[in-house]
């Protein structure tokens, strides 16, 4: 048994404080029922007692969310003495505010979309069905708790890591403290690595702040559905909700600075998104100029310009999505010549801050903000911080990634590698091919034609060097490519590939081979033709 677990065994008869949340983390975690109770037990356990620091540890972690965790788990099962840092909830926004609620959430309100539009597949739902949502929060935080285990307290200290609750910050060339409820230590390092990740941003909107708002990070604490609600930004997290709470029944404002929605993406693949958005009842403001916000009698009134004409919507709540802020405060960065700047820590392609001893990787120091982006950067801090590089050799670097994204809208929209215009700023000379899903059988049986494959393959070879897919499913169909490009398999590769026969994913081969037949030169055709008629004389 460990040190750690004696103590917890031992409850609260320690003469150490109880942990008890403050009241930003008891947001994230509202309604008080079991399944937040669960939660709240797996990954900020109230009788915690911090573990007494044993020597120097090969490496400690700040901030127990996904590139945190990653970083300590694998450290621990090379056998490296590991500290985990956490001062809010184990898992961090990916558990607790972002990926999991938020697609527990967009299942369920596509399931209300398809009941809505049922009679398409021959379905006839009588008038008067109940909807709950209510019920869609009460499912969501059930399988939140269950998913929790993973990421909890006990779970890490079985793994061999020793887990601290409370805010760690650097005091020494080699020393990190550790100040909370559930007990102040001084732990020294020999590398230690920040992983902080970020918050939600929040726009200088004059009455904003006084009317009251909504962000990723406490949405998913509703229990009742908002009749009208506004989202401000049209980028990933804004389109995704946006178009969650229209198909659950809310009267939903979009409002966007920009032209459309979803600015980094293809016009085409966003605008087959923005389409089914507003089948769905979402009302876009677009280029919106001037917003204020108004707190009245009957709610919270949006004024904003949009095309030259301006809009007085009053909402219920209103949902902030406009981004990230990178949490570099209060962790003692400059005692120890860590630089940062608005996009968070700088750090070189070896994930190593301005302290060479220091590392860092997810959110706090990337320009991706996965989950997934941040486990690919702990497993390089791992290579990089735990093992001995002779001569400079065998570091590795971010440079080398593969990145896929998505947006869980529907359809879905799916990246990985460069985009067009990328290409071109680059001057790499590219060949783009787009396929419709409206000439995939299966797509077509499935009522979900609407989108593409789009695959950019340097010209001159078969290397894919991009891919775009606008597709129900693009999130798990986009792999094929990010597999292609990492193992440098090539277009050949993927035309050469048996695809199963009705599946959505037949885009892919379908796409490649658009591809091919251009390469398929009438020189090439008309030798072809020569040599068949040789043939035939036989």
């Amino acid at each position: 048994m460990s040190k750690n677990s004696e103590r917890d065994t031992m409850g609260t008869q320690s003469t150490e404080k109880i942990v008890v949340m403050n009241q930003h983390e008891e947001s994230l975690v509202l309604p008080n029922d079991e399944y937040n109770r669960t939660l709240v037990g797996n990954v900020h356990p109230s009788n915690w007692v911090n573990p007494e620091p044993d020597g120097r540890y090969n490496i400690v972690v700040i901030g127990a969310g996904t590139a945190g965790l990653i970083t300590a788990v694998i450290a621990a099962s090379l056998g490296a003495k590991v500290a985990l840092i956490e001062k809010h909830l184990m898992g961090g926004d990916c558990l607790n505010v972002g990926c999991v609620p938020s697609k527990g959430l967009i299942r369920a309100a596509r399931a209300w979309a398809d009941l809505r539009n049922a009679e398409e597949f021959g379905l006839h739902v009588p008038a008067g069905v109940k909807y709950d949502f209510g019920a869609v929060m009460a499912r969501m935080r059930k399988l939140r708790a269950r998913i929790s285990h993973n990421d909890s307290v006990h779970r890490y200290t079985k793994l061999g890591v020793d887990v601290y609750i409370g805010s760690g910050q650097f005091t020494g060339a080699d020393t990190i403290q550790v100040e909370g409820p559930a007990g102040n230590r001084t732990l020294i390092f020999a590398k230690a690595v920040i992983c902080t990740g970020a918050r939600a941003a929040v726009p200088p909107t004059p009455g904003l702040k006084e009317a009251g708002y909504l962000t990723n990070e406490t949405v998913f604490s509703l229990t009742e559905l908002p009749p009208r609600i506004g989202v401000i930004g049209a980028g990933p997290i804004g389109c995704e909700l946006a178009q969650a709470f229209a198909q659950f029944g809310s009267q939903v404002y979009l409002i966007e600075t920009t032209h459309g929605i979803m600015p980094k993406e293809d016009r085409d693949a966003a605008e087959i998104v923005e389409q089914q958005m507003l089948r769905d009842g979402v009302k876009l403001l677009c280029c919106g100029k001037e917003l204020k916000v108004t707190k009245t009698v009957d709610g919270k009134q949006l004024t904003v310009d949009s095309h030259g004409r301006q809009y007085d919507v009053t909402v219920d709540e209103i949902l902030v999505g406009v981004g990230r802020v990178p949490n570099v405060e209060g962790i003692g960065l400059e005692t120890v010549g860590v630089e940062c700047d608005k996009n968070g820590v700088k750090v070189n392609g070896r994930l190593q801050t301005t302290n060479p001893r220091i590392f860092a990787a997810g959110d706090i120091c990337s320009r991706y903000k996965f989950t997934h982006a941040a486990d690919a950067m702990a497993q390089i801090v791992i290579q990089n911080a735990l093992f001995p590089h002779p001569f400079g050799l065998g570091y590795a670097g971010v440079e080398s990634l593969i990145m896929p994204w998505c947006t869980f809208t529907e359809p879905e929209v799916a990246h990985v590698g460069i985009y067009e215009k990328d290409a071109m700023e680059k001057g790499i000379e590219v060949e783009t091919y787009t396929f419709k899903l409206d000439e995939v059988d299966r797509a077509i049986l499935d009522g979900e034609d609407k989108g593409f494959a789009r695959i950019h393959i340097q010209k001159g070879t078969d290397r894919i060097v991009g891919a775009t897919i606008v597709a129900a499913h693009a999130g798990d169909m986009i792999g094929e490519f990010s597999v292609a490009m990492k193992a440098g398999a090539g277009a050949k590769t993927i035309s050469g590939t048996i695809h199963p026969y009705p599946t959505q994913a037949e885009v892919n081969k379908k796409v490649v081979n658009l591809w091919r037949k251009a390469h398929f030169t009438p020189w090439t055709k008309n030798l072809l033709m020569k040599l068949f008629a040789w043939m035939r004389k036989g």
